[in-house]
């Protein structure tokens, strides 16, 4: 049992790191733009810092990106010696709402998550339930669109167009080097 989830751990890294890496190529293929499974477009960025793994052991090598504005460029030379992403600050927008977060592929954890601003006067005879309620509300949102995403890059990755995404992939990759 305790190997089985070992197992499963490292599986779940390995497709967690596929995922980061997917993504950062489909935000930029794609200027960003994206759909939920409901249609509604949404906009998602890699911004300001990511972080590239590869190896493993004493050959572990790890490269961070960050700074505003970062163009990301050791990051991708990381990927073009086979490292992926590991960590990634993400921003989502839509229509004129922004959200920030980390999330860590090794165990698909979202940490820092900025919701847009929640107004928090109350008007008279308002439910005092609703500012909580409204912040609960933008939290699964942003956790709904990073949920759209894994599941069109699960039917991609475990499809016979995966072979497809990777050539679109290392072109993308070789254009900017």
């Amino acid at each position: 049992m305790e190997m089985d989830l070992q197992v499963a751990q490292e599986k779940g890294t390995i497709l967690g790191r596929d995922f980061l890496t997917w993504l950062w190529f489909k935000s930029e293929e794609q200027n960003g733009i994206f759909k939920t499974k409901n249609g509604e477009d949404f906009a998602l960025y890699l911004e300001q810092k990511v972080v590239v793994q590869g190896g493993e052991g004493e050959r572990l090598e790890k490269a961070m990106c960050t700074g505003a504005m970062s163009e990301l460029r050791e990051a991708r030379l990381g990927l073009l010696t086979g490292k992926k992403v590991v960590q990634a600050k993400i921003k989502l927008e839509q229509d004129s709402n922004e959200w920030i977060m980390e999330v860590d592929a090794s165990n698909f954890t979202f940490s820092g998550l900025k919701t847009p601003k929640v107004r928090t006067k109350m008007e008279e005879g308002e439910d005092p339930d609703s500012v909580f309620l409204e912040k609960i509300f933008l939290v699964e949102k942003a956790l709904g669109f990073i949920d759209d995403l894994f599941r069109d890059f699960v039917q991609k990755r475990f499809s016979i167009h995966w072979q497809g995404e990777i050539e679109a992939f290392r072109k993308w990759l070789s254009a900017d080097s």
